[in-house]
């Protein structure tokens, strides 16, 4: 059956446009390589931890949502969007394997006046160098006079309820006018703001400055806390104070790392490395350990060692409210934890059961209880549900890594 959509990578970035794309009256496919993640969504589940919710995936099928493992179905599309993770290689560059399997399995049935959209991270030319090269390839056809190719960075705020995705402007850079103003069409359906670009090198240095900006800012931050640390200055009072400035300052909080799925990107191919993102990512990497240091002179200063302690962790997610915990911090800080000889435990209302180093990490039931026969509990993630006024009453002693509880209630970051 014939489509208006293919959603090509079903994760995080895919699976969110298809839903705002099923919600406009699209027919949308849902295109995977992994045969159980098209499974798990026609079984009305999300194949990826802290994503859609099953009522959810359930109104997606009922508006005609259909997931998918049989790349024949990319032939019968108008446009196709290619969602498909990049991860840092080991040599700190994108990885675009899966790019470029996406796109050779697309173009093997491309049909002429498609719309081919990429929105995965990308080193800045990728669009109209190596996708263009493996679409025109594989199909014959070419971009830019048979079919339309344009870059369009995915732009995520999950879980939250103030930027959804249809009030989230959309960047598009097409190859040709005629690309940017196809993929403004397709966009224009489902976001108020369409941006467009001078080109896809522009939309694709779009995506690397936004995600070098938090990490870079957060970085600051957190070589601001523990400089204040050290000169018996609240931080966090620092910001607060900081943020009434109407120009030229905007608010970044510290906390116990970085996590989340925008990684930061310090060098882009051949190209001059990003010497500030570089060591913005040393940083933000030291975090976790800076974090466990003081824990552990906290158990020291009340007579207590970390050998044998019992540690119980508050918000394992790397965002409140939700079960994602991509990139999170608190798997590093209980294995540090572990190597000095803590006992570690966890409480986290989004998360039922948590691995570390393949062993259980003990879950908390009673978060009061647990709290109060902790000899030190860490709040690494700040969850709606938590009661922090009630817990810093009941904690024997708390070191608070976001700045919720109140000053005086808690040891501060």
């Amino acid at each position: 059956m014939p489509a208006d959509l293919a959603v090509i990578g079903l994760g995080h970035h895919g699976l969110p446009l298809a839903q705002a794309a099923a919600a406009a009256g699209f027919g949308t496919i849902g295109y995977d390589v992994d045969p159980r993640a098209a499974a798990e969504l026609a079984a009305g589940r999300s194949p990826v931890e802290g994503s859609l919710t099953t009522p959810e995936i359930r109104r997606m099928l009922a508006g005609g949502f259909r997931p998918t493992a049989d790349p024949a179905e990319l032939g019968r599309v108008r446009t196709a969007v290619l969602c498909v993770p990049t991860p840092l290689g080991p040599d700190r560059t994108l990885d675009l394997s899966a790019v470029t399997d996406a796109a050779r399995a697309l173009a093997a049935r491309l049909r002429p006046h498609t719309t081919v959209l990429l929105e995965s991270p990308v080193p800045p030319g990728t669009t109209e160098g190596p996708l263009r090269d493996v679409l025109e390839a594989g199909s014959g056809l070419r971009a830019g006079r048979d079919f339309h190719l344009a870059y369009s960075p995915g732009r995520l705020d999950p879980g939250s309820r103030t930027h959804g995705y249809t009030g989230t402007p959309k960047v598009i850079g097409g190859l040709t006018p005629a690309c940017t103003e196809s993929a403004a069409a397709f966009y224009g359906r489902l976001t108020d703001k369409v941006v467009r670009a001078r080109g896809p090198r522009e939309a694709e240095t779009v995506k690397l400055l936004e995600t070098n900006f938090r990490h870079v800012n957060i970085a600051l931050v957190n070589e601001m806390a523990v400089l204040c640390h050290e000169l018996g200055v609240d931080v966090w009072d620092v910001i607060r104070c900081a943020e009434t400035k109407p120009f030229g300052f905007q608010a970044f909080r510290p906390g116990p790392g970085v996590g989340g799925h925008g990684v930061p990107v310090d060098t882009v191919g051949a190209h001059r490395p990003l010497r500030l993102v570089e060591l913005a990512g040393q940083v933000n990497e030291r975090m976790p350990g800076y974090v466990v240091r003081r824990a552990a002179t906290l158990l020291n200063e009340h007579g207590k060692s970390a050998r044998g302690a019992r540690v119980l962790l508050l918000g394992i997610t790397y965002k409140p409210d939700l079960s994602d915990r991509q990139g999170s911090p608190a798997d590093e800080i209980a294995r540090r934890l572990m190597d000095l000889g803590a006992a570690v435990s966890y409480h986290d209302p989004h998360v039922p059961d948590w691995r570390v180093r393949d062993l259980p990490v003990p879950r908390a039931d009673s978060l009061y209880e647990a709290a109060a026969h902790a000899d030190l509990t860490v709040l690494l993630q700040h969850h709606r549900t938590y009661d922090l006024q009630g817990l810093s009453v009941k904690a024997q002693l708390l070191l608070d890594t976001r700045g919720a509880v109140p000053a005086g209630a808690a040891h501060r970051l």
